[in-house]
C-alpha cells in the first residue's frame, strides 16, 4: 500500500537564537500542523562558522550554545523529534542549503523566530523571495519591532516616550507563555550530541538548560525583584536576575519573563510606584534597543546613531587598548570588571557603564573597539543590547548619556564597591591594601610608588583624561 500524499511532505522547526521548547511559537505552530495535517516534523539548527567570525561571537558563548543544543535536543528526543545540525559557512550558502532540503524532504512549511539583525533578516529575505515557505514568528520581543511608534507612526528616539507607550499598549494584553507541545511520537534515541563545527571555549561558570533559566527566573521575581532598583548597581551583592545569557540565546522568552513579573506583581504595567517598575524597564530597555536595530539598520554595521559621533578623532592607542582588555589600567574598579569579563563571560551591568565609559572618554579609544571586544567576550552577545549600551556611554547612540558626562572611576569605585570585596576578588594584587588606596590608586605615597608591586600605576589620570574628552567629544553638542 502506498503511503499518502500527507505522509510524504514535511514540516520543519528552525531553531536560531530560541533553544527551547517552552513559549516557542514556531515549535508551537510547527507541531500543531505536523500532528493536524500528519506530516513528518524536523527540527534543525544551522551552523555558520564563518559568518560567526564574521559577527565576533565569541568562544565562551559558542560553548554555551553547544551546550544548550545538547538540552534542547534531549528535551525534543521526549516530544519525539529529533534535531539534526546542518552546516554552512555563511548566510549566502543559508539559501541553497535550504532549497535543497525543501525538495527533498518536500516541505511544505519551515516555522522560524524573526531576528532583528540586518544580515539575518537579509538572509530570510532570500528565502522568501526565493518562493520558500518560510514563516516567522516574533520570539525575541514583547512586543514585536515596528508596533511601538508615535503619533506619526515614527520609531521613538527617547527611551522614556517609548516606554510608557509600550506600557500602554502591553496593559491591553495577556501574557500567557505557551506550554511544552505534547509529544508528537514516542521519545527517539539520541545517536550523538550536538557538536558544532568550530572550536569553543569554558561557559561552564553557568549551568545550562531550561530548567536553569526558568529557576533562576522564579528565584529572582520571589526574592530579589522588589530590592533590585536598591541592589542593581552592587557588583558583590547578588541583586541582578543574571538571565541576559539565556535571554540572548532564546532559552528563555522575554514574555516568560514578563509573565512571571506580574505573577508576583500584577501591577507592575500600570503602577508606577511597584517595585518591579525598575526591572520591567530593563526588560523593556532590551526591547527598544531590537526595535532600533530594525528601524535604524545602519546600526547594525557600526554607525553611530548620531551622525555628529563621525566627527569624533579618537586615539589609535594599541598598548592603552590592551591594557584596558586585560584589566591592567591601574584603576582597580575597571581592572576587576575587565578581569570577571574575561573570566566567566558576564559582568554586571554598572560596571560596563564604568568600563565603557573609560574607554571612551579616559582613552578616548573608538566604542566600536569596546563592542567588539565585548562580543568576543559575552556569554550575552547580543548586538543590539550591546551596540545601544556601547553608544549610550560614547554619547553617540539613540538616547545616549551626554558627551560632557565622565564616569568619575574612584567615586564610581567608592560609591559601588565601598569595602572593596568586589575588587579584591578579582584583583587579588591589591587585597592588601587600604580602601584608599584602591579608591584612589593615584595617591600612593612615595614608599608605596617604589615599593615592590604586581599592579600597575594608573595609565592616565582623571582630571586630565577628563578635560580632553570634553574637548574632543564637544563636536556632539550641536543638535542634529
Amino acid at each position: 500500500m502506498k503511503p499518502s500524499t500527507a505522509q510524504q511532505h514535511t514540516v520543519f522547526i528552525w531553531f536560531r537564537q530560541d533553544l527551547r521548547i517552552t513559549d516557542n511559537q514556531a515549535l508551537t505552530a510547527a507541531v500543531k500542523m505536523a500532528r493536524q495535517q500528519q506530516l513528518r516534523l524536523k527540527a534543525v539548527y544551522i551552523a555558520t562558522p564563518e559568518q560567526w567570525q564574521q559577527h565576533d561571537v565569541g568562544l565562551k558563548q559558542l560553548d554555551f550554545i553547544q551546550r544548550h543544543l545538547r538540552c534542547l535536543q534531549q528535551a525534543l528526543a521526549a516530544l519525539g523529534i529529533e534535531l539534526s545540525l546542518w552546516h554552512c559557512d555563511t548566510f549566502a550558502d543559508v539559501l541553497p542549503l535550504w532549497q535543497q532540503q525543501v525538495a527533498q524532504h518536500k516541505a511544505v512549511a519551515i516555522f522560524a523566530g524573526a531576528e532583528p539583525e540586518i544580515n539575518e533578516q537579509q538572509r530570510d529575505q532570500a528565502l522568501l523571495d526565493a518562493g520558500l515557505p518560510l514563516n516567522l514568528t516574533n520570539e525575541h520581543c514583547i512586543l514585536a519591532p515596528g508596533t511601538v511608534r508615535n503619533q506619526s507612526g515614527e520609531m521613538y528616539r527617547v527611551f522614556t516616550p517609548f516606554f510608557k507607550r509600550w506600557r500602554e499598549l502591553a496593559a491591553a494584553k495577556a501574557f500567557v507563555p505557551l506550554p511544552p507541545p505534547a509529544p508528537l511520537a514516542s521519545a527517539v534515541s539520541i545517536t550523538a550530541p550536538i557538536t558544532l563545527p568550530v572550536a569553543t571555549g569554558n561557559s561552564e561558570h553557568w549551568r545550562a538548560g531550561e530548567g536553569e533559566a526558568k529557576q533562576r527566573l522564579q528565584q529572582f521575581v520571589r526574592q530579589a525583584a522588589a530590592e533590585y532598583a536598591e541592589q542593581r548597581d552592587f557588583p558583590a551583592l547578588d541583586g541582578t536576575s543574571s538571565l541576559s545569557p539565556y535571554l540572548a540565546l532564546g532559552v528563555i522568552s522575554p514574555r516568560q519573563c514578563l509573565a512571571a513579573l506580574l505573577a508576583q506583581f500584577p501591577d507592575a504595567i500600570v503602577d508606577d510606584t511597584s517595585p518591579a517598575r525598575t526591572w520591567l524597564a530593563e526588560l523593556v530597555w532590551r526591547e527598544f534597543y531590537r526595535h532600533l536595530l530594525v528601524a535604524f539598520p545602519h546600526l547594525c554595521m557600526g554607525a553611530s546613531f548620531n551622525p555628529l559621533g563621525g566627527q569624533i578623532h579618537w586615539r589609535q592607542a594599541d598598548d592603552d587598548f590592551a591594557a584596558w582588555c586585560e584589566g591592567r589600567t591601574g584603576y582597580p574598579i575597571v581592572d576587576a570588571a575587565m578581569r570577571q569579563l574575561n573570566q566567566i563571560g558576564w559582568m554586571h551591568n554598572r560596571l560596563r557603564m564604568i568600563v565603557a565609559s573609560f574607554l571612551t572618554k579616559h582613552l578616548l579609544i573608538d566604542w566600536r573597539h569596546g563592542e567588539r571586544w565585548f562580543r568576543r567576550q559575552l556569554l550575552d552577545g547580543d548586538l543590539a543590547a550591546n551596540n545601544g549600551g556601547w553608544q549610550w556611554s560614547a554619547g553617540t547612540g539613540c538616547d545616549a548619556q551626554p558627551y560632557f558626562r565622565i564616569f568619575n572611576p574612584m567615586t564610581q569605585s567608592e560609591k559601588f564597591d565601598p569595602d572593596a570585596s568586589f575588587i579584591r576578588q578579582y584583583v587579588p594584587e591589591v587585597a592588601d591594601w587600604s580602601l584608599k588606596q584602591i579608591h584612589h590608586p593615584h595617591n600612593r605615597s612615595a614608599a608605596e610608588l617604589f615599593a615592590v608591586s604586581d599592579y600597575p600605576l594608573p595609565i592616565v589620570e582623571h582630571s586630565a583624561a577628563r578635560a580632553r574628552a570634553l574637548d574632543r567629544l564637544s563636536v556632539l553638542k550641536k543638535a542634529n
